[in-house]
C-alpha cells in the first residue's frame, strides 16, 4: 500500500509539473527555479573613449541566451525594466544601459551620439569576454526602443545586420522634425520643450544645441532611411493613439508603410489604447514583445 500511495504521489507530481509547464506565461508568472537562477548586475560600457552605464538581467539557465538590448527615450525616465523582466522570464537577457551625458553616464550628449552609443553596446554584447561572462548567445542579440529609443533601435538596426530583429515602441523619427523647426517660433518652443525634460537628467547639452542638430540634419536622423535595409528581418512597430509625444500619423504611420514599400513581409504592428508611455497598457505591451521575440527572432 505505501509503495502504491508513493507511486501515485510521483504521478501526481510529474502531471503537476507538466501542467504547470504547459501554462507558464512569462508575462505574468515567474518561472520554475533554474540553476544557474536569474540575476541582475551593472555593467559598464565603452562609446568614443566615454564610459557608458548600464545593467544586466541575466536569464536562468546554463544558456546561452537570446539578448534583447533596450535603448530609452530622452530622457530616460521611462526604463522599460518592465519589459525587461518579462523576456527575462522568457529565457531572454536584459541589458538597457545609459547614452553619454545621460544619467551619470560620461561624455556630451546628442542625438548623433545616441545613434553611435547604440552601435557600440550592440557590439560590446556580443564581443566574445562579455558572451561568455554574461552567457549570450551572439546570433541572437535583438534591438527594442522606445520614443527616442525606437529611433535608435530602428536606425541601428538598418545599420547592423547581425541584429537579429528590431522592436520600436513610439519610435521617434527626428529625420522628420527638421523642416517644422525652420519655423523659429517652433525652433524655440522645440528647445523649451528638450531644456526641461533634459534638466538634472542630461548634461553636456542645451535644448538650443539638440535643436539645431535636427535643423542641420541631412537626413540621417530620419528612420525610413533603413527601411529597405530592414526589409528582410522581423520588426515590430507599437504605437498608442493617445499619444501626443509621438503621434501615430506622423511617426509610426510613415515607418510602417517604407517597410511596406520596400517588401517586407515581416513586419508586424500593435495599436494600442495607450498614451506614450503606455501608463495604462504595460502587460498588453509586454505581451506583444514577448510573443514577438517568441514567435518571430528565436
Amino acid at each position: 500500500m505505501s509503495s502504491l500511495r508513493h507511486t501515485l504521489s510521483a504521478a501526481l507530481l510529474v502531471f503537476a509539473t507538466a501542467a504547470t509547464a504547459a501554462v507558464f506565461d512569462p508575462v505574468t508568472m515567474d518561472p520554475p527555479p533554474q540553476d544557474p537562477p536569474a540575476s541582475m548586475e551593472g555593467v559598464h560600457f565603452s562609446s568614443a573613449g566615454a564610459n557608458l552605464n548600464g545593467v544586466i538581467y541575466e536569464a536562468a539557465g546554463a544558456g546561452p541566451h537570446p539578448t534583447l538590448l533596450l535603448l530609452h527615450g530622452f530622457p530616460g525616465n521611462e526604463l522599460n525594466a518592465d519589459i525587461a523582466q518579462a523576456v527575462r522570464r522568457a529565457g531572454w537577457n536584459a541589458v538597457i544601459f545609459h547614452y553619454r551625458g545621460a544619467w551619470g553616464s560620461d561624455g556630451e550628449f546628442s542625438f548623433t551620439h545616441v545613434l553611435e552609443d547604440s552601435a557600440a553596446v550592440f557590439a560590446a554584447i556580443r564581443a566574445n569576454d562579455f558572451a561568455a561572462a554574461h552567457r549570450v548567445d551572439t546570433s541572437q542579440v535583438a534591438l527594442f526602443g522606445h520614443s527616442m529609443g525606437g529611433f535608435a533601435a530602428l536606425i541601428t538596426g538598418a545599420r547592423t545586420p547581425e541584429a537579429r530583429c528590431v522592436v520600436s515602441v513610439a519610435g521617434a523619427n527626428f529625420g522628420a522634425m527638421g523642416p517644422a523647426l525652420a519655423d523659429p517660433a517652433r525652433a524655440s518652443e522645440t528647445a523649451a520643450q528638450f531644456q526641461s525634460w533634459a534638466e538634472g537628467y542630461i548634461r553636456n547639452v542645451s535644448g538650443a544645441t539638440l535643436v539645431r542638430e535636427l535643423q542641420s540634419g541631412d537626413g540621417a536622423l530620419d528612420i525610413t532611411r533603413g527601411a529597405a535595409a530592414l526589409a528582410a528581418r522581423p520588426v515590430l512597430l507599437v504605437t498608442g493613439s493617445k499619444d501626443v509625444v509621438t503621434p501615430t500619423q506622423s511617426n509610426h504611420d510613415p515607418m510602417l508603410a517604407a517597410l511596406r514599400a520596400a517588401g517586407s513581409t515581416r513586419t508586424r504592428e500593435l495599436r494600442l489604447d495607450a498614451d506614450h508611455a503606455f501608463d495604462g497598457a504595460r502587460i498588453a505591451l509586454a505581451r506583444g514583445v514577448v510573443d514577438f521575440l517568441q514567435r518571430d527572432c528565436r
